[in-house]
């Protein structure tokens, strides 16, 4: 079957339920009466070797005296019998199974080994595996629900744009509650549990290639596949819908490699926030948060840009939404001159530039109304209009008149969303929707929301670009063991880093002999496989002006480097011109124990672990997406130039990011870490000069 056998899971043509029971309210009851109650077109098959019917439906002892091989089996039954039936399941060639029963890997070591030889069974076989410990998964569009959740007690979920993917089943089901009660239409539901074989990521690549699907709620734990989790956002990305993601787990800092400063700075969340970013996905600090968005998204789309035009009665109330506006990355632009003048004629004492302030005086003439917010949404140029309405609506009397006056206004131009705050009753709100608004009760939820979307609408916008392919990854590296400062800059340089012209010399004489031929000043530093930290050895001098200075300091600094790590294999000393101006930056590769090597940028120097002003990328990735990255940095705007200082050179080291970013996915797997500070920016037109470079390999 396609996608790896995932349509059985999620979208089966017919259905076992293994452990089916007589008792509508068990884990082995619920899903055959929501399968028969939902409309459920395909062949379900209740197994119970102890009943002849269950529910009324004929019961067959086995898998294996079914008259036909479902496309999925659903097990219902303890953890003790699970392994019995996968077996069943791979003899009869049942193409995937949903495990309910936890006791497995979450249970410790011997859950864990259990777990693997029942996987081991189903790879063999063939046959794809949900869960353990999972809540199963649901396709409303064909009234499929392989699920034991309460949830659907309440009755079935509508089907709509939006999917939900979550690692919990309590999650999942606590959301999709949620977004029912929002309004929302929900046609994919799948929750993966334990993901002994199938993962979040799987099953994300799997609805993201769903027609009709507009905005999927993830919620994760952690990556499994990075890969897939990776080519999933991309996917969606491109083909513009719209992933909100909560990821719980925030205070957990990934592992740090050994004399990196990159892999000291990489805690696992900053690298997932950051890859959020890079690949357009919304990443939900709150579940309230994830549902506004989603209900935006799959109620009013993607507006045409992020201009915010704001339209109330009370100038206090407009104030506060444009200052949420703006924080929330919205343009709160104000209205043109002649429709200023405009709106002026119609009402005297209004504030008509933006928030537009109609004062009371409009509430006593909706006509007049009308016609002021029509002129707001024909000449405003606005992407989203959002009228703040407080509790009006909630007025029996006016409630209605109200929403025809403003749905009076038209629809305004193509990309505009339409949006109201206030504060009435679900049957209110429901009427409002109804019309095409957006209904919020908050001021800050509903721009945050806005603003989300205003972000996919751009990240949409960018990954449709026309972009040159990536440059072919360099040849992955040769060498082993660790390398030195020398050796790093060699193979950085191979894969496209441009590196200072720099000598490495086995005396002092050939070390001044280098100095005259680099001019100078020059810096002179220890050259060892073995010392990553050169300066806690006393191992670099700088600033040193003619031959005799070179030849004191690097008789100087070998000898204090045999002194403070006798064991040390030496290679010498390298000689380096020193490099004056430019902004120092840092820029590496931190290996990130989920999402594997990632490339991070931030403001150098001395202060890079204070500061923490930094971000990552996964790799690789190309020279546009590095300026996207910079640019989210303070760096990025010291680079831009502050105080009358020259503008960098962003284009070059943009070039350099994308560039270390080739490097690392060409070596993903031997790489450990590295790290290039400083790495000093020069004025545009100027390049790029790395001065210090350190490559770790994986032992």
């Amino acid at each position: 079957m396609a996608n790896g056998g995932l349509d059985a899971l999620f979208a089966p043509r017919s259905i076992a339920l293994v452990g089916a029971s007589d008792d509508a309210a068990r884990i082995g009851g619920r899903p055959l009466r929501y399968l028969r109650a939902s409309g459920y077109q395909g062949r379900v098959y209740p197994v119970n070797p102890k009943r002849e019917t269950v529910q009324g439906e004929q019961a067959w002892p086995s898998i294996a005296a079914l008259p036909e091989v479902p496309d999925l089996a659903l097990l219902a039954v303890p953890a003790a019998a699970t392994r019995a039936a996968v077996e069943d399941c791979v003899a009869k060639g049942v193409k995937a199974a949903i495990i309910f029963a936890a006791g497995f890997a979450e249970m410790g070591e011997e859950g864990r080994e259990e777990q693997a030889r029942i996987v081991a069974i189903a790879r063999a076989g063939g046959l794809r595996l949900l869960g353990p410990n999972c809540l199963g998964a649901a396709d409303s569009s064909i009234g499929y629900y392989g699920t034991f959740s309460v949830m659907l007690d309440d009755g079935f979920l509508e089907p709509g744009p939006v999917a939900i993917v979550s690692q919990s089943g309590a999650y999942g089901s606590h959301i999709a509650q949620l977004a029912r009660n929002r309004g929302l239409g929900i046609r994919h539901w799948i929750t993966t549990g334990n993901e002994c074989d199938v993962d979040m990521a799987e099953a994300l690549r799997w609805v993201i290639d769903r027609e009709g699907v507009k905005v999927v709620m993830a919620y994760a734990e952690g990556v499994r596949n990075r890969a897939v989790f990776f080519e999933a956002l991309g996917l969606a990305r491109k083909r513009g819908i719209a992933v909100v993601l909560l990821k719980v787990g925030r205070s957990e800092v990934g592992a740090h490699a050994v004399g990196s400063h990159t892999a000291a700075l990489a805690g696992s969340d900053g690298v997932f926030d950051a890859i959020c970013r890079q690949f357009g996905v919304h990443r939900a600090r709150s579940t309230a948060e994830q549902l506004d968005i989603a209900y935006a998204v799959a109620r009013a789309g993607l507006p045409g840009g992020n201009k915010l035009g704001i339209f109330s009665m009370s100038g206090g109330l407009g104030i506060q939404m444009a200052d949420d506006g703006d924080e929330a990355g919205l343009a709160v632009t104000p209205m043109p001159a002649g429709a200023q003048a405009e709106l002026k004629a119609l009402l005297p004492y209004a504030s008509p530039v933006n928030p537009i302030d109609a004062t009371a005086q409009a509430m006593t003439d909706l006509p007049l109304m009308t016609r002021y917010i029509q002129v707001v949404l024909e000449q405003g140029g606005y992407d989203i209009f959002v009228a703040i309405l407080g509790t009006t609506p909630a007025l029996p009397s006016y409630s209605a008149r109200l929403a025809e006056a403003l749905e009076a206004a038209g629809p305004g131009g193509e990309g505009l969303i339409r949006a109201v705050t206030m504060s009435a009753p679900p049957e209110v709100v429901r009427a409002y929707e109804e019309r095409g608004f957006l209904v919020f009760e908050d001021s800050v939820a509903l721009t945050r929301a806005l603003g989300a979307v205003a972000r996919f609408a751009e990240s949409f916008a960018a990954a449709r670009a026309e972009r040159p392919a990536l440059p072919a990854l360099p040849a992955p590296l040769t060498a082993s063991g660790t390398l030195s400062e020398r050796a790093a800059k060699q193979v950085l340089a191979e894969a496209g880093m441009p590196f200072p012209d720099e000598r490495l010399a086995a005396t002092p004489d050939e070390a001044a002999a280098a100095a005259d031929a680099i001019g100078y000043p020059v810096v002179v530093k220890i050259c060892s496989p073995d010392i990553a930290h050169k300066t806690e050895v006393g191992g670099v001098v700088v600033g040193l002006k003619d031959a005799a200075a070179v030849r004191e300091a690097s008789a100087l600094v070998l000898e204090r480097a045999r002194t403070a790590m006798p064991g040390a294999m030496i290679e010498g000393v390298l000689i380096a011109p020193m490099i004056a101006g430019g902004v120092e930056v840092i820029a590496g590769v931190s290996v990130d124990a989920t999402l594997g090597p990632v490339v991070m940028f931030g403001l150098g120097g001395v202060l890079v672990e204070v500061l923490k002003d930094v971000t990552f990328r996964a790799v690789p990735f190309d020279a546009e997406e590095a300026r996207r990255m910079i640019a989210e940095t303070t760096a990025g705007k010291v680079l831009q130039g502050v105080r009358g200082a020259a503008p960098s050179d962003i284009a070059a080291l943009a070039e350099s990011l994308a560039a270390l970013s080739r490097f690392a996915a060409a070596n993903d797997g031997r790489l450990a870490g590295v790290d290039i500070n400083p790495l000093k920016v020069m004025p545009e037109g100027e390049g790029v000069v790395p001065l210090d470079a350190l490559v770790l390999l994986q032992p």
